[in-house]
């Protein structure tokens, strides 16, 4: 806890907490307008970290992150689009609120729950940190290697879909980072000609060009009425606040089980947000009035989606393996930094560790002060129609590429990426794990080629302890699992000659 008080010490300088309120200020508009997502926002401010502190920068991509969460609930409650994806659970009770003239009592409740999750998710990591950090001190090149192959094997299971699919990208992720010089010998790799590819692929343009440009063309494929939102003021926030008396079990049930499933691999807001419904549909009474607008029906998913969007830091900053799109990014803008993500975190850079979870408070508690005197300003913000907002995204995409190098092939680049990822999302394929290998796939290769050199080529150096041996075993079941699965689904679809 002393650790997590002196955070507050980096949080509150003055250049951490300016950029502390324009990340979440973005994130929160981001979310309020539906389709953009908070992963193609950070990939677009991603080049813009390149200039700052590492701890102003991910404390400003942070606040992106879990301020989407906030702001995707009012674009849910008043238009029912939900403005992320863990938000689209809260439609069900926040919209029918909003037709029968209750929409300042639900988006008051989205708005105290959000921040109660969120303080929460930010108690479950001070509480764990400890724990971190005395597992930190027996890692060494073995267990590196085996946390990092964990983390790519989760990412492929959890986050791809299909198991298979998920490991496929994953390997065209390794196979992209490999591009460049070598560390060890200086001898270039599938550079092709190119002496821009020497450094490697920017993991700016691959970022954005995954997740940023197919995001643009996948909603222009969609149709969007220009739909007026439901009329709302701060005045009628205020007057509600007489009513949340009966939320408070709603918001600790839905907080456990977002604290929980965060740092799982592939689980995040989104499923914590619609488990937390589930649970809430089952156990909060009166089951036949959700749906209808019950105010537990939108208070249990918005503390679990802003627990799990707290918690999702763990095992990203101290383990080094994302769990989600989102968290990928986020590693690496670190290692552009320089600061490698993993269990020595803690212990060698506690100022950013601490600092980041401090803000996470303040940035929430910001969130709820400009969120209800600006109300009226989001309502109308979320009827823009998308199709003006689309041209200046692949703007600032184009533009932020090319301000990292000055190089007109990044943005050749991005745009290439952008098709690449447009082509994945066509065929089902997630570009998440191809992001994930991306990052951790040259890590993997240098804590290998590491443990290597210091066991003269024994490879049965990387099951040297018990530490690497459990988390191998770990990375086993990981796989074996959802393979299983599909044997069995495959046997049992015999009888009908459907396989999986």
């Amino acid at each position: 806890m002393t650790d997590f008080l002196s955070g507050f010490s980096v949080a509150l300088q003055p250049m951490n907490l300016f950029y502390c309120f324009l990340g979440v200020l973005l994130g929160n508009i981001v979310g309020v307008l539906p389709g953009i997502g908070a992963i193609a926002a950070i990939s677009i401010l991603l080049p813009i970290t390149f200039y700052l502190d590492p701890t102003a920068a991910v404390i400003m991509l942070a606040g992106v992150y879990y301020g989407a969460e906030y702001g995707g609930s009012i674009a849910s409650i008043l238009l029912n689009l939900p403005g992320t994806a863990s938000n689209a659970i809260t439609t069900l009770d926040g919209y029918p609120m909003a037709k029968r003239g209750e929409a300042g009592l639900a988006l008051l409740t989205a708005q105290i729950s959000s921040l109660c999750g969120g303080t929460i998710g930010i108690l479950a990591m001070v509480l764990l940190s400890p724990l971190i950090v005395k597992f930190s001190l027996s890692f060494g090149p073995a267990e590196y290697f085996a946390t990092l192959l964990l983390g790519l094997i989760a990412g492929a299971v959890a986050i791809g879909g299909s198991p298979l699919r998920g490991i496929a990208m994953v390997f065209v992720g390794m196979l992209l980072g490999t591009i460049g010089l070598d560390l060890n010998s200086g001898a270039a790799r599938f550079d092709m000609g190119f002496p821009n590819l020497l450094d490697g692929l920017s993991i700016v343009a691959v970022a954005m060009g995954l997740f940023g440009i197919p995001e643009v063309i996948a909603n222009l494929r969609q149709h969007q009425d220009d739909t007026k939102p439901i009329a709302i003021s701060a005045r009628s926030m205020f007057a509600a606040f007489r009513q949340l008396k009966s939320i408070g079990f709603s918001v600790l049930r839905g907080a456990s089980v977002g604290s929980t499933l965060g740092p799982l691999p592939g689980a995040g807001p989104t499923i914590a947000s619609f488990l937390a419904y589930s649970l809430e549909r089952s156990v909060g009474g009166r089951r036949e009035e959700f749906g209808t607008g019950r105010i537990n029906g939108v208070a249990a998913p918005e503390a679990a989606n802003n627990a799990a969007a707290q918690t999702a830091f763990i095992p990203t900053m101290t383990l080094g393996i994302p769990g989600t799109p989102t968290m990928a990014i986020i590693l690496g803008a670190l290692m552009i930094h320089g600061i490698a993500p993993g269990p020595q975190l803690v212990v060698d850079h506690p100022d950013l560790f601490w600092g980041l979870i401090a803000s996470f408070w303040i940035g929430n508690l910001l969130l709820v002060i400009f969120n209800i005197p600006l109300i009226g300003i989001w309502a109308r913000l979320v009827a823009v129609p998308r199709r003006y907002l689309f041209p200046i995204i692949i703007a600032l995409i184009c533009t932020g590429v090319f301000g990292v190098a000055n190089s007109t092939f990044d943005i050749w680049a991005v745009l290439t990426m952008g098709l690449i990822g447009s082509v994945l999302r066509f065929y089902g394929f997630s570009p998440a794990p191809l992001l994930i290998g991306f990052v951790l796939g040259p890590m993997l290769e240098e804590h290998l080629r590491r443990a290597l050199m210091i066991s003269d080529g024994n490879f049965g150096y990387l099951f040297s302890s018990p530490t690497a041996i459990g988390i191998h075993i770990v990375t086993a079941v990981t796989v074996a699992v959802p393979l299983l699965g599909i044997g069995l689904r495959n046997v049992r679809g015999l009888k009908t000659g459907q396989t999986y």
